[in-house]
């Protein structure tokens, strides 16, 4: 069974860093694309981030400088560094990767930017 559990979220002033966190279970870890996306209220879901199984990194060009993806392969967790965060960050962010054909996405954990 495969799981994606996020947490790091939070309320945090504009400027400020969050680290959001996302451990898989079920999955081969090592083997998959991470994928970092985000849904802010009444808009569409949004691509961030990808780190790929080899470690190269995408990032879209509204995080980019800002946001850094990583992975720790032996504890089954990708990352993302936000930093300078804006009030347009606030969102849930999710982390999704696809495993043997399906898509697997986590809960979320919501962030909030705003003073």
């Amino acid at each position: 069974q495969v799981q994606l559990v996020e947490s790091g979220g939070g309320l945090v002033q504009p400027g400020g860093s969050l680290r959001l966190s996302c451990v898989a279970s079920g999955i081969i870890f090592s083997s998959q694309n991470m994928v970092w996306v985000r849904q802010a209220p009444g808009k569409a879901r949004q691509w961030v981030s990808t780190i790929n199984s080899g470690g190269s990194e995408l990032y879209s060009t509204s995080v980019k400088g800002r946001f850094t993806i990583s992975r720790d392969n032996a504890k089954n967790t990708v990352y993302l560094q936000m930093n300078s965060l804006e009030p347009e960050d606030t969102a849930v962010y999710y982390c999704q990767t696809t495993y043997q054909g399906t898509n697997y996405r986590g809960q979320g954990t919501q962030v909030t930017v705003s003073s």
